[in-house]
């Protein structure tokens, strides 16, 4: 046991686990593992946990479900601060609820239908976490989180809690104001729309299915590899640049959806990483755009 290790071990009540595996906790199925792994339950113990940061001047990494990650093969020396049973929900009012940073946004979205409330359904397919959502503000099919995100709230690194709401709030394509804040999503509000159940049902279904029917869910992937670039589609300069079925490795360029890679048994990161860069090499040389990755490069 490193001394680091050590360290955090001696915190009282914490969930940890040492040398844990970020392939087990990343949609990609990649990454080695991480020095000191920790799942806190509460926001004490998520205190606890920045005040010994502070005392070892470490910074944390923070993973929610790693379904936009790519972690490095050889892992992460220090901390890796899991959010997933941060999870709470909760109606607040008529249209107001309230979803802990942990929650999958498609439990969110279910809570949601339940609740008789239309506005998420666009997220229900989205395989990330509200804290990851809001973050990275996720979207698809013509709905994103900013859209329906009415506050949020966060603990800066010296453990205190701060709400942002109204003029704060400044969402754009895949970004968001808490890229700047630096401070750890603990929970977002989301005001909604009141429908009946089976008609938000019906939506979600009805997504569900063009997301089957176009995307590669039978293969890990991290979604969305690039960013939509300012002028048309990346999966459709990537397919006219003839790339649909690249390979480095077990990583490849989806056949089904061409702006899916996709980990077809054992890919690495470095080979991951080299596609990612054989792509945008090429496309840009076909198109003249520049494609920035989607995913976080760990």
């Amino acid at each position: 046991m490193t001394a680091f290790q050590q360290a955090f071990s001696r915190l009282p009540g914490q969930h940890l686990r040492l040398s844990e595996p970020l392939a087990s906790h990343t949609s990609f199925r990649i990454g080695g593992p991480a020095e000191v792994m920790a799942f806190p339950q509460t926001r004490e113990e998520l205190e606890a946990l920045l005040a010994l940061c502070r005392e070892l001047r470490t910074v944390p990494a923070i993973l929610g479900a790693g379904t936009n990650v790519l972690a490095p093969d050889e892992g992460v020396a220090g901390l890796v601060i899991c959010l997933k049973d941060l999870s709470g929900a909760e109606r607040l009012g008529e249209r107001r609820v309230r979803f802990g940073a942990g929650l999958t946004l498609a439990r969110a979205a279910d809570f949601a239908a339940r609740q008789g409330l239309s506005g998420l359904e666009f997220a229900h397919g989205i395989p990330g976490t509200v804290g990851g959502g809001v973050y990275m503000n996720a979207g698809a099919y013509g709905g994103e989180i900013g859209g329906v995100c009415a506050a949020v709230t966060t603990m800066d690194r010296r453990g205190g809690v701060h709400t942002h709401a109204g003029e704060e709030l400044t969402f754009s394509y895949r970004h968001s104001p808490a890229q700047a804040w630096g401070e750890i999503v603990l929970s977002a509000d989301f005001v909604l729309t009141p429908a009946p159940e089976e008609t938000v049902r019906a939506k979600m279904r009805e997504l569900a299915a063009r997301r089957r029917a176009s995307q590669p869910l039978e293969y890990p992937s991290a979604g969305s590899a690039f960013k939509r670039p300012a002028r048309g589609y990346a999966a459709a300069l990537i397919d006219q640049a003839g790339l649909k079925g690249l390979r480095v490795g077990d990583a490849a360029v989806s056949e089904k959806h061409a702006g899916f890679v996709v980990n077809l048994g054992h890919a690495t990161a470095a080979q991951v990483r080299e596609l990612l860069k054989t792509v945008a090499d090429r496309v840009y040389e076909n198109s003249g755009t520049q494609l920035e990755p989607e995913i976080r490069l760990w």
